[in-house]
């Protein structure tokens, strides 16, 4: 006598089987889904010489793929401020530049002076957060994650991103998806800069000074320190070598800028 299909039982090791096999297929979903959203920002990065488009295209992107609370983007000022900008939000496109008091958010502050991200899995149970408990709450904020962006060795920003209670559980590989974005936007805004200045009046010759200014200095620190090794070698140990020329960039830059604002300054 046959069983009915419906009495039939699946043996412990298929249903198991069965279940790795539709996580496996859920988790190369989302990863299908991560990248397509990556190509999306890189098109919208590239194809836009207008910052705040580049940033309201970053927050609705991201904000679309994890199903947020919150996305926004944060600009620092160039000098110490207890202040930020913020220029974009997934939650209302149609802010722009709204200048934001450090004190209500302790964990940009954070990632802004420590240029390290910051993740909070439990908000609500954040110490640091106490001062902002009662509107965290009346939200049903579950975690908070801020992403600084970084260019030159200096923090330019932060990405904000928050989930609710409820929502889709923010994850380490998230965190490091957003680093990636971080890092992308942050090269955008770069060029947008840089798009900007060329079409002001003079602006190509201006870039094109910098440029040379710029590769004149990295010359001069390498043969600096070639010199330096050749007149004393115990003193050598790789110096040129891991000198690497990102970092003389970056010493290059602060130099730059140190400069520029000495003469701003006479």
């Amino acid at each position: 006598m046959s069983v009915p299909l419906d009495a039939r039982t699946t043996p412990s090791s298929a249903r198991e089987e069965i279940l790795r096999l539709q996580a496996r297929v859920e988790a190369l979903e989302n990863e299908r889904r991560r990248l397509i959203a990556l190509l999306e920002i890189l098109r919208d990065v590239t194809g836009s010489a207008n910052y705040t488009d580049i940033l309201q295209a970053v927050t609705r992107r991201l904000g679309h793929l994890f199903g947020l609370d919150r996305c926004s983007v944060f600009l620092a000022a160039r000098s110490i401020s207890r202040t930020v900008h913020l220029v974009a939000s997934y939650e209302d496109p149609s802010i722009r530049n709204h200048v934001v008091d450090l004190d209500r958010y302790p964990e940009i502050r954070r990632a802004i002076e420590t240029g390290q991200m910051v993740h909070i899995p439990n908000a609500l149970a954040d110490p640091s957060l106490a001062p902002v408990l009662p509107v965290l709450s009346g939200r049903r904020v579950r975690t908070i994650t801020v992403v600084p962006m970084h260019w030159a060795g200096n923090v330019i920003g932060a990405l904000f991103l928050r989930t609710y209670e409820g929502g889709i559980p923010f994850t380490e590989e998230d965190t490091s998806y957003c680093r990636v974005v971080a890092e992308v936007t942050a090269r955008g805004l770069l060029q947008a800069h840089r798009t900007e200045r060329m079409q002001s009046p003079g602006g190509t010759q201006h870039l094109l000074r910098a440029d040379r200014e710029r590769a004149s200095l990295v010359t001069f620190l390498k043969r600096l320190l070639t010199a330096a090794s050749a007149r004393d070698p115990a003193l050598d140990d790789g110096l040129v070598a891991k000198a690497s020329t990102a970092e003389l960039d970056r010493l290059v830059g602060v130099a730059m800028t140190v400069l520029a604002r000495e003469a701003r300054s006479r």
